[in-house]
């Protein structure tokens, strides 16, 4: 974790080399959003047709053999993330993976979830719907992990039952649920649920640490199509973790019973690995370095304009949020105009996040952008800043 640079002096990063043709997304759109919806490379995107095709050609025969190829893909993705193929179900997104986590741990109304003000909102409401939800206020300018930490570490009680957290925040791009903090929560008995919608396809590593639960979408940073995401279990919680509806599968238990839903559309999950694949092919630690770095660029940027401030960040993730002048975004309705009116006015597309007092603006970097986009959005946010300055 580095500490935000009072004077960024910001090098401008290369393109990498044919990434832009990898995907089909609108060239005159800047597209710095890749951490909300991801994009899907177009290798990926033609396994995807030929499956599709596959499945219009012969219903029978694909939809028999789903099993199987589903128990195939799992492999192929947990190789990539280090993970345990038997302790590794396909799910839609991440949100499910919440529900279907918190349901196998059981809990009573009066059980006591701990979850941070940075936390994801449907993930933090489905722990709401099945036990107290407390809430960590953890300050975005919090220097370091230790201080993340240390604020998490003081929000427990004697009631904590379960520790709900962010491997990377989705608005601030912080990391919360670290090895270290972890441990200290299993040294205290309690029980881990790592939302990791960021991980996979970003970190080398996205199981670090270990936690009890742990799930990730496959469709931001592993180039997985959308509705792709895994939900990881240590072996105490499998055989508890329910099926989202009954199928033919229910006996063959975690994780295919999770995965199986009859004649849905399963083309997206057995694609999934082709993504995971592509990084490695073009080599993950250079794609890694090529978007840190590039938003790393960006963020450099953004820092120039009056009233924007960078806050502290992991100068290996490829996405960075930065404060807004103090008087913007303050509630989800300011901060998804302000967001809109940056798409219409300037062609960028930006996540802009809410805080109760004043939020802030995240970017991504990915293989298809260029150094010239975040030069651009720079220019144009500085210009429409300038013109919402508070009257005095």
């Amino acid at each position: 974790m580095s500490a935000p640079d009072p004077d960024p002096t910001p090098r401008r990063a290369a393109a990498f080399p044919g990434g832009t043709a990898l995907f089909r997304l609108d060239p005159a759109v800047a597209h710095l959003n890749h951490g909300s919806f991801g994009a899907v490379p177009t290798p990926v995107a033609r396994v995807r047709q030929r499956l599709d095709e596959e499945a219009a050609a012969d219903p029978d025969a694909f939809f028999l053999g789903v099993p199987g190829r589903l128990a195939e893909a799992r492999a192929r993705i947990a190789g990539h993330l280090g993970a345990d193929p038997e302790g590794l179900a396909l799910v839609a997104n991440a949100t499910e993976a919440a529900n279907l986590a918190l349901d196998a741990l059981r809990l009573e109304r009066d059980d006591e979830v701990l979850v941070t003000d940075h936390g994801y909102g449907t993930v933090v409401a489905a722990a709401a719907r099945r036990a107290r939800v407390t809430t960590v206020a953890v300050d975005p300018e919090l220097p370091d992990e230790q201080a993340v930490c240390a604020a998490v570490l003081a929000g427990l009680t004697p009631r904590t039952r379960v520790a709900l957290l962010d491997q990377i925040s989705s608005p601030t791009a912080r990391r919360i649920a670290t090895p270290r903090l972890l441990a200290e929560l299993r040294e205290r008995g309690i029980t881990t649920v790592v939302d990791g919608a960021h991980a996979p396809g970003m970190l080398a590593d996205p199981l670090a640490g270990r936690p009890d639960l742990w799930f990730g979408n496959l469709h931001k940073w592993a180039y997985a199509p959308p509705g792709s995401a895994v939900l990881a279990a240590a072996p105490a919680y499998r055989a508890r973790i329910p099926a989202p509806v009954p199928s033919w599968e229910d006996g063959s238990g975690f994780p295919l019973a999770v995965e199986f839903r009859a004649t849905v559309d399963y083309t997206g999950w057995l694609a999934a690995p082709e993504g995971l694949d592509l990084i490695e092919r073009l080599g993950a630690t250079a794609v890694r370095a090529h978007n840190s770095g590039l938003v790393a660029h960006g963020a450099g940027l953004l820092a120039g304009i009056p009233g924007v401030s960078p806050l502290p960040y992991d100068e290996t993730l490829a996405i960075r949020s930065l404060r807004l002048p103090r008087h913007l975004a303050r509630t989800q309705a300011e901060a998804a105009a302000l967001r809109e009116e940056i798409a219409a006015r300037l062609g960028c597309r930006v996540l802009v996040w809410s805080w109760p007092d004043g939020g802030g603006i995240r970017i991504s970097g990915q293989l298809y952008n260029r150094p010239e986009e975040y030069e651009r959005l720079a220019q144009g946010l500085g210009e429409l800043l300038e013109g919402k300055r508070p009257v005095s």
